[in-house]
């Protein structure tokens, strides 16, 4: 498969007034076309920087890019204007963030949201970014989608809101899919129907995808590959059934322990992983695991 996305050495830190926050550090990975690239750690690992950093999504202040390139189909998207990274951003590489009700705009309606990337990025009229919109909706399985373009954000549910999400990054065709999280704030059935769905729209498009999660039960039957996060370094990256079956490093099997399994009875214990994670205001300059090494 060709390249599409190339990360060498980025470094993301947040300057507050205890000191530097090194969220993100120096991390590189690739992902190719059509490929589905799994990010997980625990939470305030830098999954999360890490890939609102491709895109500059970081506030800056209190947060900076302080090195590192993001190659995308032969471009530095670091060193693009804001003019040029527009035509990127929601066009070619899209996002959908963990919680929808604060993503999507209270006061526009959701056809409302949705057409209006439609006639940004690819100058459609009103009447064709309305069309399309429906289309999407249907995509994504919102039931009587023309009926409810007109209707907002809270008269959905959390699976439709996350649904309307999906519908919003797709609607410009992107080559690359970030979806942060997305199936964090839904039960358990909605977090499968959602895992599924992003899964047949990537057959059907041909898009990549990078998934976001903390939980690496999610992300079995979906990943091609898996990068494992832990204080902002990536600690181990493999094939999902690699990582799986033949974990490497101790952080990662951690993980996997900790996963409650129905093949194993009620009499095995959860093995928790001892021990918390390094003060990211002062990083280890080894190992940042090793005092947690069992």
């Amino acid at each position: 498969m060709a390249k599409l996305l190339e990360v060498k050495n980025l470094k993301t830190q947040f300057f507050t007034q205890d000191g530097i926050v090194h969220a993100v550090n120096g991390i590189s990975y690739e992902v190719n076309q059509g490929e589905t690239v799994a990010i997980v750690g625990e939470s305030g690992c830098g999954k999360s920087v890490g890939v609102m950093s491709l895109i500059r999504l970081i506030p800056e202040p209190p947060g900076k890019i302080v090195d590192g390139e993001v190659w995308f189909d032969g471009q530095d998207l670091l060193k693009m204007s804001e003019e040029e990274l527009r035509h990127i951003r929601g066009n070619r590489i899209a996002m959908i963030f963990q919680d929808p009700m604060t993503s999507l705009n209270p006061v526009l309606t959701i056809g409302r949201q949705i057409t209006e990337a439609l006639e940004l990025h690819l100058n459609m009229s009103r009447q064709e970014s309305r069309k399309r919109a429906v289309e999407l909706l249907e995509l994504v399985g919102i039931p009587g989608a023309a009926s409810r373009l007109d209707d907002y954000p809270h008269q959905f549910s959390g699976g439709m809101r996350q649904r309307v999400m999906i519908a919003m990054g797709l609607s410009c065709d992107p080559q690359l899919l970030i979806a942060d999280e997305p199936t964090t704030a839904l039960d358990v059935t909605i977090q499968a129907q959602i895992v599924d769905l992003v899964g047949r729209l990537k057959q059907e498009l041909g898009m990549a995808v990078i998934w976001i999660t903390h939980d690496l039960g999610v992300v079995a039957g979906m990943a091609d590959r898996v990068l494992v996060m832990y204080s902002g370094f990536i600690v181990e990256e493999a094939p999902v059934d690699t990582l799986y079956a033949k974990p490497r490093h101790p952080y990662t099997l951690g993980l996997l322990r900790s996963i409650p399994r129905l093949d194993l009875g009620r009499q095995k214990r959860l093995i928790p992983i001892e021990g918390l994670p390094p003060d990211l205001l002062d990083p280890p300059s080894h190992c940042p695991f090793a005092p947690r090494c069992p």
